[in-house]
């Protein structure tokens, strides 16, 4: 019995699947008589390559070959073609056993002979042309410039990466045709096409497994197949697809989205002892297990996860509202930082409890800190007044001084204690600070008593004052001191709110008791002229 791979390959260009620019190209010189000596196909496995090779040859010596340049696919030529019988003007080679300098000579030297007919071409397809050493290309390389007539060479490889590392010259005398992978959706529609001339029955679900394993390539899914076809007759089922390729269980991927779900750390090791236990490939879960948060990731966006098994979609729709899209994200960024220790570790098992144990453990809509807005420490901060006070923002024209630590720190000006003290809502500490020197009777390290500066009785912050502020407040007497004018303002005390007084078009900035300590509220520094123009 022949394999569904080779009974189900296609015999006109027509027929090839995804590969639609290839085939109206090839068709196009076929019609018009405009066909190179020279081709390159390069692409995956089992896209079809070697069978457009074939199927370019059988057009080439089609003795009925249609006008558009399709070959009719059942006289003898086409027919010896298409099974790979002895053929004198179609030869195929396989560069993996011929590939030195001999055979290449061999190659040439066979090529100067004429086709069996006048209306012939003689074709030769070399497979896995990449396998060819330098020398071989060398030797090649005269006959691909200047070839004999109605003689075309044809390459396919699945690595032109290394064609052009050995043999760049070859590439500018072939035309290269790149051939693209297949889909899941256009193998599952290959697949059923094939089961219903089989006459046999499947399950989608079965089908979406096998497209899945094939990963682009036609020739793959069909192998599949053909290998689940032989366990046994009847339905094919998702049970059996599984049973034959060893595949890992859906529930297993569900176990493992409710645990992240639920933060499960301790459900993490009995999960991989069932993996283990059931001889599971661990690279191939943690594979499945990045799709799988990939669909809860596209559904959570609005999108439609595609490829799964319906159990598993019903999974993945049941814990989109509990794993939002900014969770999602956050997970498969883990998995991609340990997917390099994956393949390069000897113990992976360690690695997958610990990428595991690192999921379940990871906090949960966690947002980023927002930046604090900039305060340029006068009095045009944008936040609001609550969080300016707090942060330590004040209407100061003096030198900012930023502290190290906090949320804010960046924007966090140095206090003096008074009003540290009002920030905490203290004001039974902050007056006798702010207002006077009464509280205190010497100064302290690095601070200077506000001149003109009478006691104030401190009621607890809630009772009367005494009268040297009012009396303050009709006015204070400058006093010179070192060659400056300094006014000590008492009453209008250094305050939070305080942002000094405008005499015509002075202004005069209160003081306080932090002198010398570079307070940024309202206080100006040490012994500077507390008289500006506005």
């Amino acid at each position: 019995m022949i394999a569904l791979a080779r009974k189900y390959r296609p015999k006109k260009f027509a027929d090839l699947i995804v590969q639609d620019h290839v085939a109206a190209a090839l068709r196009g010189a076929v019609a018009g008589e405009r066909v190179a000596h020279g081709y390159l196909f390069a692409g995956p496995r089992g896209v079809g390559k070697t069978t457009a090779a074939r199927i370019l040859a059988m057009a080439l010596n089609c003795e009925r070959r249609d006008p558009t340049g399709e070959p009719c696919g059942e006289c003898e030529s086409c027919t010896r073609i298409w099974t790979g019988a002895a053929n004198l003007d179609v030869v195929e080679l396989d560069a993996a056993s011929n590939r030195g300098v001999d055979d290449a000579r061999d190659l040439r030297e066979r090529a100067m002979y004429a086709a069996s007919a006048e209306n012939r071409r003689k074709v030769y397809i070399v497979d896995e042309a990449h396998m060819l050493t330098r020398e071989a290309w060398n030797a090649l390389l005269k006959i691909l410039e200047e070839p004999p007539p109605r003689v075309v060479f044809v390459f396919a490889t699945t690595e032109p990466q290394k064609i052009a590392q050995s043999a760049a010259p070859i590439l500018s005398r072939l035309q290269r045709f790149d051939f693209r992978r297949i889909g899941p959706h256009a193998i599952v529609q290959r697949l059923r096409e094939v089961l219903a001339a089989e006459q046999l029955e499947a399950d989608e679900d079965a089908l979406q497994l096998i497209a899945k394993s094939a990963d682009g390539g036609m020739r793959d899914g069909l192998s599949i197949l053909d290998q689940v076809l032989s366990l046994g007759a009847g339905r094919v089922t998702a049970e059996r697809v599984r049973e034959v390729l060893g595949l890992i269980p859906d529930d297993l991927y569900g176990e493992l989205l409710r645990l992240v779900a639920e933060r499960d750390t301790a459900a993490v090791f009995p999960l991989v002892d069932r993996l283990v236990d059931a001889g599971a490939d661990l690279g191939e879960f943690v594979g499945g297990a990045g799709e799988t948060l990939r669909a809860v990731l596209l559904a959570g966006l609005g999108g439609e996860p595609a490829g799964l098994t319906e159990g598993l979609q019903a999974r993945v729709r049941q814990y989109v509202s509990v794993l939002p899209p900014g969770d999602v994200v956050r997970l498969l960024g883990v998995l991609t930082e340990l997917e390099g220790q994956l393949r390069a570790s000897g113990n992976v098992r360690l690695v997958v409890e610990l990428l595991l144990l690192r999921w379940a453990m990871m906090s949960r809509h966690a947002r980023p800190s927002p930046r604090p807005l900039a305060s340029d420490c006068r009095g045009r901060a944008r936040e609001e007044p609550a969080a300016r006070r707090a942060a330590g923002a004040c209407g100061s024209r003096g030198r900012r001084r930023h502290r190290r630590r906090g949320p804010l720190a960046r924007h966090q000006p140095r206090a003096c204690r008074g009003h540290r003290a009002a920030a905490r809502g203290d004001r039974s500490a902050a007056e006798p600070l702010l207002v006077g020197a009464g509280a205190r009777q010497t100064p302290g390290r690095g601070e200077r008593r506000a001149v003109g500066a009478a006691p104030v009785a401190a009621d607890g912050g809630g009772g009367t004052r005494g009268a040297a502020p009012d009396a303050a407040r009709q006015g204070p007497e400058p006093e010179r001191g070192r060659g400056r004018v300094r006014f000590g303002v008492v009453g209008i005390a250094c305050h939070p709110f305080g942002r000094g007084v405008t005499f015509g078009v002075w202004r005069i900035y209160p003081a306080c008791s932090s002198w010398g300590s570079r307070c940024s509220f309202g206080c100006r520094k040490s012994s500077r002229n507390w008289l500006s123009r506005r």
